[in-house]
């Protein structure tokens, strides 16, 4: 019998990894993920790789001693530590980007996290991380907030492939999409060829379902008993209205005339924290054509192991979904407040996770020098 993985990704959904480490390409796990769970792509962000550095700092210990004998800074350091590991993985996707003609065999890397505010900042980092990973498969990371945006617009109009990352909201997700397609403006009155860039935009599902229920559980109702663990889905299946809309524009009907890609829907944050669900609920429900899943490796397992694809879960399910937050308005749980929390919170998580990180590589590189 076919697993789920394998059905998912003949069904034109594309399952990527969320995770990274020095580890996994060391040992092969990586490589061995990609031959034999269908994984075709690699998402990292700051947590990522403060877990990867912490936990596994005896993978880096001979790169962190050579950075502290060369006099790097600590964010340099940690610079060339990510941007070796991404390209390393780049390569190893190389095949799946070469057979998918560019659209899969991606591998993401994010801007410094404390520039989520500086657009000059972000634009600026971007284009270097482009430049130092040096692959034409790498994604470069920027967050969907109100400064993130204008710098999606310049960085594609560099001819930069970017995702763009927290996303929660169906209203951000849209002016997400119009910065891509004034991206893509700029980038063809620069002289780029559209058909090199590519973009998707990480929409996160589980974290709403992890400010939502708590609420639905303090409320006690019958009815926000039924709610419990429907938000997050209903939200990103909203967010695939919108995208179904958006790519019916003018504006982006004449640039894929002129060879220009749509910005795909990426669902993020696909691990089920709340051991009542299903732990493949976050892919099998959110299957539809044309879209990206990345997914930790226990959730991958888990799809690998048990899950049921039953074909495209989104689509038929659209409307539905906004009948799902009428019922969440009515209770007084707002979706734009819901989302707008989520966004800052994610914001302030990463700027800790990365302050860490920080705090890890500093503290090895000092012992390298003692």
């Amino acid at each position: 019998m076919t697993d789920a993985l394998t059905s998912l990704t003949a069904a034109g959904v594309s399952i990527w990894l969320d995770d990274l480490s020095r580890a996994r390409l060391d040992s092969g796990n990586l490589a061995d993920l990609i031959s034999t769970r269908n994984v075709r792509g690699v998402t990292t962000n700051p947590s990522i790789f403060e877990k990867a550095i912490s936990v596994g700092a005896a993978s880096y210990a001979a790169d962190l001693q050579h950075c502290a004998v060369s006099g790097l800074d600590v964010d340099a350091t940690i610079r060339q530590l990510t941007t070796d590991d991404v390209r390393r993985a780049c390569d190893l996707l190389m095949p799946v980007w070469q057979d998918s003609q560019g659209e899969d065999g991606r591998v993401s890397i994010e801007v410094d996290p404390r520039l989520a505010h500086d657009t000059d900042g972000t634009i600026a980092q971007a284009k270097e991380l482009w430049q130092r990973v040096d692959r034409p498969n790498a994604l470069i990371k920027i967050p969907a907030t109100a400064a993130g945006l204008p710098a999606i617009t310049q960085v594609i109009g560099a001819g930069v492939s970017v995702n763009v990352t927290l996303i929660f909201s169906v209203e951000r997700y849209r002016e997400v999409v119009l910065a891509y397609l004034a991206g893509l403006r700029l980038a063809a009155a620069n002289g780029i060829d559209l058909a090199s860039i590519r973009s998707v935009a990480s929409v996160f599902v589980s974290r709403i379902d992890g400010m939502v229920d708590p609420l639905l559980d303090d409320l006690g109702s019958e009815l926000a008993g039924e709610l419990r663990g429907t938000a997050a889905i209903a939200n990103a299946r909203l967010v695939w209205k919108a995208h179904r809309e958006l790519m019916q524009l003018d504006e982006a009907l004449q640039l894929a005339a002129v060879g220009a890609h749509p910005q795909r829907p990426l669902w993020a944050s696909t691990g089920v924290k709340d051991k009542r669900y299903d732990d493949t609920r976050y892919v099998i429900e959110l299957a539809v054509e044309g879209s990206v899943n990345t997914v930790p490796e226990a959730t991958l397992q888990a799809t690998f192991e048990h899950g049921h694809f039953g074909g495209d879960t989104v689509t038929p399910n659209m409307e539905s979904a906004q009948t799902v937050w009428q019922h969440l308005e009515a209770l007084g749980i707002g979706r734009l407040d819901v989302c707008e929390r989520l966004e800052a919170d994610g914001v302030r998580q990463f700027i800790e996770a990365w302050e860490r990180l920080r705090d890890t590589v500093r503290s090895a590189m000092a012992a390298a020098l003692a």
